[in-house]
């Protein structure tokens, strides 16, 4: 590799990590045009580096590419999004399945830690990247696969919509959702499988269920 193609690779990964955290933490919302030669000067960089972090992106299930048109943060309409949890529903408990053999007891621990923290912290910012820490880490004892790297591009997809949920459901509903995460690590704790897979599905139904309430939340 050239010290030309270096530079210009670096320089995608720090476009792709810094779009991600735009798109993941909402100062970037679904369907919002991104312009390349935009990225190109914030960045200092030119458009070969720009392309490939869209590409990664792309990847990622965070932006939409259109040929000979550009790109956009990417949106779900209801029926997309709704279709998309019923199958984190069918898929993550499988994975959580295969997780929680290997997971330590100081996984469990930092599993705990997470979910006080939640639940003693009433920040909508803390809790959507707590909850997306504490779910990708319940799910880190099992092996990389299609799987896994299917359901992260499920949560990159849906973080805007569950953003909207965890506005929608402070009070008084978001103690249920701090429950099922004691519930989880209790599971977790005692590797019951069965009882970690009725959680989940539970926990995933629930948000599911109140999206679908909120039709407006799509428009």
């Amino acid at each position: 590799m050239t010290i030309d193609e270096t530079r210009e690779n670096v320089a995608s990964h720090r476009i792709a990590d810094s779009l991600r955290s735009s798109i993941l933490g909402g100062e970037l919302l679904p369907g919002e045009r991104i312009r390349q030669e935009d990225l190109a000067d914030r960045f200092g960089a030119s458009r070969i580096p720009v392309r490939e972090a869209l590409r990664v992106l792309q990847a990622d299930g965070l932006v939409t590419l259109v040929a000979n048109s550009g790109a956009w943060v990417s949106r779900l309409t209801m029926a997309e999004c709704i279709e998309a949890y019923q199958i984190r529903e069918r898929v993550e408990p499988l994975l959580l399945r295969t997780s929680m053999p290997n997971l330590t007891e100081t996984d469990v621990a930092a599993l705990q830690t997470m979910a006080d923290l939640m639940e003693r912290d009433d920040s909508v910012d803390l809790f959507m990247r707590t909850d997306r820490e504490f779910h990708l880490a319940t799910y880190a004892g099992a092996p990389p696969s299609m799987l896994s790297t299917f359901i992260r591009r499920l949560w990159n997809t849906t973080q805007h919509y569950r953003r909207a949920y965890s506005q929608l459901v402070r009070a008084p509903s978001i103690g249920v959702t701090h429950m099922e995460h004691h519930l989880l690590v209790d599971c977790i704790r005692r590797q019951d499988a069965d009882d970690a897979e009725r959680v989940l599905v539970m926990h995933i139904q629930r948000t599911r269920l109140e999206l679908q309430k909120h039709p407006e939340i799509f428009e």
